[in-house]
C-alpha cells in the first residue's frame, strides 16, 4: 500500500472530528495525485469488458456506470455530508425540493399518510397538498411545537412525520427526540429538514430522526452559486428505495455543483459560527426598535423554545424574522429602503438577504393557511450574511423610522 493509499483509506474513517471530516471525508485521490477534489464532467464510464459492464449494471460489482446515479465527484460530496450528519448514506439531488420529492416518492405509495408541521417552506406545502395528493398520499398539518397534536394526527397508515427545525420563517423549534419517539411508536419515520442549521449546528439523526434533507443551495454552498439538495440516513432507507428512485427518475446533482458543495463544506462551521454571531447581534438590536413588535430568533431568551434550541443546537443559526406593527405597508417600506441587504427570497449566502414571506416564499398558500402558520403581513425575514453587522443595522434604520 502506497503512502497515498494509506491517506485515502484513513480519510474514510469516522473517528476524526467535525472540522477534519468537513475537509477530508470522502476524498480518494486519482493517479494524478491532486490536492483538491477533481470534477468528473462525463456522462458515462467505460468498462473493461462486456462481463464487467454486465456486473456493474446488475450490482454484482461496484463501479461507475452513468452520471445520473454514479459519479465520483457527486459520490465524494455524498460521503462527506453523510459523515458530517452522522449518517450511513447520502443521496445528492438537483435541488432541495427534489430531495423532499425523492424521499417521498422513494418511501411512499398510494394510500399512505404524512403528518407535517404547518411551519414549513411554502413550496413544500404545495408539494404535499397538490402533487402528492394526486397520487393518493394525504397530508395532515399540525402545529410544530404541539406534541399532542402530532400524536393525535397519527393513523395506522402514517408513514412519515415531516418538519423543519428551526422553521421557515418563524424559527420555531421542534423537540426532535420527542417527535422521534412519537413516530417510532407508530411505526413511522421522522424526516427533518436541517437546512437552517446544517450539521455544523444540529444533528437530527443523533436525536432520533430517520432521515435528514437539505437544500444544499443554502449554507452548504454558502455563496449562492448553485442549486442542489441532499438526503441523509441509513443505508437501508437512503441506499434502498430512495436511491432506486433517483437512479430511475434522475433528479440528480451535477458533478460541478457537487464540487462547489465540497468546497462549501470545508468552511461550513466557520461560516455558521459567523452567521450565528451576527444574527444574534442583529436580533438583539431589532428587539429594541420601536417599530418592531416581535423578533423570532432561537438564540434570544425571548424565543418560546429558547431552552430547547440551546439544548439541541450549537447556536441560533443565520436566519431571523420579525414583525412590524404597520403590516405589509411597513414591511415593504423597510425592504425598499435597504441599500446593502439584497431583496431576494433565498438565504445562506455570504450576502445578507431580506424578503416578505407573505408575498414571496409563502404567497401560494391561502390566507387561512398563512394565518395558521403565523405568517402575518407585517413579517419580514432576513438571512444574515457575513457583512459587518453594524452596516446591516445602519441599512435597516431608515426603513424602521416611524
Amino acid at each position: 500500500m502506497t503512502r497515498d493509499d494509506k491517506k485515502n483509506k484513513s480519510n474514510k474513517q469516522k473517528n476524526y472530528r467535525f472540522d477534519t471530516r468537513a475537509v477530508r471525508a470522502g476524498q480518494i485521490r486519482t493517479s494524478e495525485d491532486e490536492q483538491s477534489e477533481p470534477i468528473f464532467p462525463t456522462v458515462s464510464f467505460v468498462a473493461e469488458s462486456a462481463a464487467q459492464a454486465a456486473a456493474r449494471f446488475s450490482g454484482a460489482e461496484p463501479g461507475n456506470i452513468y452520471s445520473r446515479f454514479t459519479n465520483p465527484t457527486v459520490r465524494t460530496f455524498e460521503q462527506r455530508l453523510a459523515s458530517l450528519e452522522g449518517g450511513e448514506r447520502c443521496v445528492a439531488t438537483g435541488s432541495g425540493m427534489s430531495a423532499i420529492l425523492t424521499t417521498c416518492m422513494g418511501l411512499l405509495k398510494s394510500g399512505d399518510h404524512i403528518v407535517a408541521s404547518r411551519s414549513i417552506f411554502g413550496p413544500t406545502v404545495i408539494l404535499f397538498n397538490t402533487i402528492l395528493a394526486r397520487f393518493g398520499i394525504e397530508t395532515t398539518f399540525v402545529p410544530l411545537t404541539d406534541l399532542a397534536a402530532w400524536e393525535q394526527a397519527l393513523r395506522p397508515n402514517t408513514r412519515l412525520l415531516f418538519l423543519e427545525t428551526p422553521s421557515n420563517p418563524l424559527t420555531e423549534v421542534a423537540d426532535i427526540a420527542a417527535l422521534a419517539k412519537i413516530a417510532h411508536k407508530n411505526g413511522s419515520l421522522l424526516v427533518v429538514d436541517n437546512c437552517f442549521c446544517t450539521p455544523a449546528l444540529q444533528l437530527p439523526l443523533a436525536l432520533g430522526a430517520d432521515i435528514v434533507v437539505h437544500s444544499a443551495s443554502k449554507y452548504i454552498d454558502g455563496q449562492g452559486r448553485a442549486v442542489g439538495g441532499a438526503i441523509v440516513g441509513s443505508e437501508k432507507l437512503v441506499g434502498g428505495d430512495i436511491y432506486a428512485f433517483l437512479r430511475t427518475a434522475g433528479p440528480s446533482m451535477s458533478p460541478f455543483n457537487a464540487w462547489i458543495y465540497l468546497k462549501g463544506l470545508e468552511t461550513l462551521r466557520l461560516r455558521m459560527d459567523a452567521h450565528s454571531r451576527s444574527a444574534l447581534q442583529l436580533a438583539e438590536w431589532l428587539e429594541q426598535q420601536p417599530a418592531v413588535k416581535r423578533v423570532h430568533y432561537p438564540a434570544l431568551p425571548s424565543h418560546p423554545q429558547h431552552a430547547l434550541a440551546m439544548k439541541q443546537q450549537a447556536a441560533g443559526g443565520g436566519v431571523l424574522s420579525f414583525e412590524l406593527a404597520g403590516g405589509k405597508t411597513a414591511a415593504w417600506k423597510l425592504i425598499d429602503a435597504t441599500q446593502i441587504i439584497s431583496i431576494t427570497a433565498t438565504f445562506g449566502d455570504t450576502k445578507s438577504t431580506i424578503t416578505h414571506p407573505a408575498t414571496t416564499t409563502h404567497w401560494r398558500l391561502t390566507p387561512e393557511a398563512r394565518a395558521a402558520a403565523g405568517i402575518s403581513d407585517g413579517l419580514v425575514r432576513i438571512g444574515v450574511g457575513l457583512e459587518d453587522v453594524e452596516d446591516l443595522k445602519d441599512d435597516l434604520k431608515a426603513g424602521l423610522s416611524v
